[in-house]
C-alpha cells in the first residue's frame, strides 16, 4: 500500500540523483509528498557539480535550504566503485573513493546539521553496502569506504539522537544500476553469482532501495536509528 502523503511537505536533499539509486530515491520521496533538491555531477538535477571540491557541499546545503525553506531529510547517494586488485593498487584511486564515498558524506551531514536541528523530524539516510559489514576481493577501497560510511552513521546517530534526528544506513546488495552495469557486462558470471546467491533469485532494482529509504525517512521509522539495514534479497544469509 502506498503512503502518498507520509512525507508531506518534508524538505529533502538527495545527492547522486542523476541516475540509479539516487534518482529512484528522489522520485520516491516526491511521490510520498516531499520537496526534493537534487544534485549530481550530471543529469537532470537541481545542482550539478563535484561534491568533493572545497565548499561544494556548503553551497549545496545553502542553495537547498534557501529554495526549500529548510532541510528535514538528507540522503547522500553519490558514490563510486570499481574492481581494483591490491597488486598494483593506485594510491590516487583509493583516495578518490574515500573523497566521494566518505568525505563528501561527512561534509554534507556536517553542513546540513544546523538546519536538521531545526526540523521536527530530522532524518539522515546514508547508502552503504553489504560490504559495509563484509569484504570482497578486488574491492579494498570500496569496502573500506563503505565500512566507514556505516561507522560514521552510527556515530552520527549517537550524537544527534538528543536533537530528535535519526541516522540510518541502507546496505544494498547487488543492484542493477548504471554503476554496476559495466562489471555485470564484463563478467556475466558475476551477475549470475549474485542472482543465485540471493534467495529471491534476482538482482535488486534501484526502486527496491528507494522504498526502504523512504520508509526510514518517514514517521513510521521514528524509533529506528544507528543501524545498518541490509536490502539484498537475502544474499547475506548465505555469506
Amino acid at each position: 500500500m502506498m503512503h502518498e502523503a507520509r512525507l508531506h511537505a518534508r524538505r529533502a536533499i538527495v545527492t547522486g540523483a542523476g541516475s540509479g539509486i539516487g534518482a529512484a530515491v528522489a522520485a520516491r520521496l516526491r511521490r510520498d509528498g516531499a520537496h526534493v533538491f537534487t544534485a549530481d555531477r550530471a543529469g537532470e538535477v537541481d545542482m550539478t557539480g563535484d561534491l568533493t571540491e572545497d565548499g561544494a557541499n556548503t553551497a549545496l546545503v545553502r542553495d537547498a535550504a534557501e529554495r526549500l525553506g529548510g532541510i528535514d531529510i538528507l540522503v547522500p547517494c553519490a558514490g563510486i566503485s570499481a574492481f581494483c586488485p591490491l597488486d598494483g593498487h593506485d594510491d590516487a584511486y583509493f583516495r578518490t573513493v574515500f573523497e566521494v564515498n566518505v568525505m563528501a558524506v561527512f561534509h554534507l551531514i556536517r553542513d546540513a546539521l544546523p538546519f536538521l536541528k531545526l526540523s521536527r523530524a530530522g532524518r539522515i539516510v546514508t547508502i552503504g553496502s553489504t560490504t559495509s559489514s563484509f569484504g570482497d576481493e578486488g574491492l579494498a577501497a570500496y569496502s573500506a569506504s563503505k565500512h566507514a560510511v556505516l561507522g560514521l552513521t552510527k556515530s552520527v546517530a549517537a550524537e544527534l539522537g538528543p536533537h530528535g534526528i535519526t541516522a540510518n544506513c541502507v546496505q544494498p546488495g547487488a543492484i542493477d544500476t548504471p554503476m554496476t552495469a559495466p562489471a555485470f557486462a564484463e563478467m556475466p558470471e558475476y551477475r549470475t553469482f549474485w542472482e543465485n546467491k540471493a534467495p529471491l533469485r534476482r538482482l535488486g532494482r534501484s526502486e527496491d532501495i528507494a522504498d526502504v529509504v523512504a520508509f526510514l525517512c518517514s514517521d513510521d521509522a521514528r524509533f529506528m536509528t544507528g543501524h545498518g539495514h541490509f536490502v539484498d534479497g537475502g544474499a547475506m544469509v548465505r555469506h
